[in-house]
């Protein structure tokens, strides 16, 4: 398996390495939208429980201990290969959905009005 990062892996390669480890093994036959998008939800809340009932500071300082980075990274892993694993399933073109998804929501969250508030778009 080669070494990936972010500088200079695309999203197709990814999404070609998940669908090949699924289909490698036989698990397509599982991945209706109903299982992955559970198996989603279920990596998720993995991914909360590392930080269940810390605070926002304790949050940040736990991505900064190796050890417990190492876990939180596992479940951040789970979580993105299932919503690619859910995109390959579905025909989803993943980047074109994300960059739909920005402009709706910069239409709802106009810098002038959004800009360093946590309020939802009704409340701008």
């Amino acid at each position: 398996m080669s070494t990936m990062s972010d500088d200079v892996t695309t999203l197709a390669e990814i999404k070609a390495r998940v669908l090949g480890f699924a289909q490698e093994r036989d698990w397509e036959q599982f991945h209706a939208p109903k299982n992955l998008s559970m198996a989603l939800a279920a990596e998720a809340g993995e991914l909360m429980e590392h930080f269940l009932w810390t605070t926002s500071e304790a949050s940040r300082d736990a991505v900064k201990e190796p050890v417990k980075r190492a876990k939180i990274e596992e479940e951040l892993s789970d979580v993105v290969i299932y919503a690619i694993e859910f995109a390959n399933m579905t025909g989803i073109d993943l980047a074109a959905a994300i960059e739909r998804k920005m402009a709706a929501n910069a239409a709802k969250y106009p810098v002038e009005k959004a800009k360093g508030r946590a309020d939802k778009y009704t409340e701008l």
